[in-house]
C-alpha cells in the first residue's frame, strides 16, 4: 500500500482545539493505512505575524535570518499536533523540513524544492508512527534554512506524494473545494467537482486561492491526483484534480 499524504492549512489548525480535530481525522486515516504523512502549515495568521515583527526590528530583514525567523511558525503546528495524536493514544514523529529531507535551492524567502530525502518519514513508518512534517520550509545544499514563498505547504506535501511514490495528495481546507472565484471574497463562487490541472491553474493564477499553482505544476509533472475536502462538519462534497492522472516513472521537482 502506498503512503497516505494529507495535508492541513493554516486555517484548520488555527485554534489549540483544531488540532484534536484533525488528530481524529488522521488516526481514522490509519486504521485504513498504516503509513501516513501529514503536512502541516502555520496556525492562522502567524506567518503573517512573524514577517510583521521582523519588519519592527528591521523595515528591510535579511532574507536568510528571515527564514530563520518564519520557520516557527510550522514547527509549532507540529508539534502541537503531535501531541494532540499523543493525547488520543496515537503515535507520530514531527519533522521540519530538513529533517524530512526537503532540499532546495539556495533563494531565501522564495526558494524552490530540487530533491526529496525522506529517511527519516520512512523510518518512522518502520516504527509504526505517523510522520508529520512541516510545510513551507527545506535545507539548501549548504546546508541553510529555507522558505518556499507562499503556497509552499501545498508544494511541499506534493513533494513528499513523489517521493513516497504516492499516487494521490489529499488538502483539508476551511473552503472544503476548488471554487471558480474565491469563496472568502465572493459568496456567489460555485466549488467545482472535477478540474484538469490546466484548469485548477488558470482558477489558481485568477485567484481561486485555494491551491497554489506551483503544487498544482508539480502534481503534474508527476502525475500526482489532487483531492481537496472540507475539514470535518462541512457540507460540500470537495474537488479532484487531475481524475485520471497516471503516476510518472521518475520523480520530477521544481528544479534539476
Amino acid at each position: 500500500m502506498k503512503p497516505s499524504i494529507l495535508k492541513f492549512g493554516g486555517a484548520s489548525v488555527a485554534s489549540p482545539r483544531s488540532f484534536h480535530t484533525i488528530a481524529q481525522l488522521i488516526i481514522e486515516k490509519m486504521n485504513l493505512n498504516p503509513q501516513v504523512v501529514v503536512v502541516v502549515s502555520a496556525m492562522g495568521d502567524t506567518t503573517n505575524r512573524l514577517l510583521d515583527l521582523a519588519r519592527s526590528v528591521h523595515p528591510n530583514p535579511p532574507k536568510r535570518e528571515q527564514d530563520m525567523l518564519v520557520s516557527v511558525g510550522e514547527r509549532i503546528s507540529i508539534s502541537l499536533l503531535a501531541m494532540a495524536l499523543a493525547a488520543l493514544g496515537a503515535e507520530a514523529l514531527s519533522f521540519t523540513g530538513s529533517q524530512s529531507g526537503i532540499i532546495t535551492t539556495d533563494a531565501h524567502s522564495d526558494a524552490k524544492i530540487v530533491d526529496v530525502r525522506p529517511k527519516r518519514v520512512l523510518s518512522a513508518f518502520s516504527q509504526g508512527k505517523i510522520a508529520i512534517v512541516a510545510g513551507f520550509q527545506g535545507v539548501s545544499r549548504n546546508g541553510e534554512i529555507t522558505t518556499l514563498g507562499r503556497g509552499g505547504s501545498d508544494t511541499t506535501a506534493v513533494a513528499l506524494g513523489a517521493a513516497l511514490g504516492s499516487d494521490t495528495v489529499e488538502f483539508y481546507k476551511d473552503v472544503g473545494a476548488i471554487y471558480d472565484r474565491d469563496p472568502k471574497a465572493d459568496p456567489m463562487a460555485r466549488p467545482m467537482a472535477n478540474l484538469s490541472y490546466q484548469e485548477a491553474a488558470v482558477l489558481a493564477e485568477a485567484g481561486a486561492r485555494v491551491l497554489h499553482k506551483r503544487s498544482i505544476s508539480l502534481a503534474e509533472k508527476n502525475g500526482i491526483r489532487l483531492e481537496v475536502y472540507p475539514i470535518r462538519g462541512a457540507r460540500i462534497p470537495g474537488s479532484i484534480v487531475g481524475k485520471d492522472a497516471v503516476r510518472c516513472p521518475e520523480m520530477i521537482y521544481e528544479q534539476e
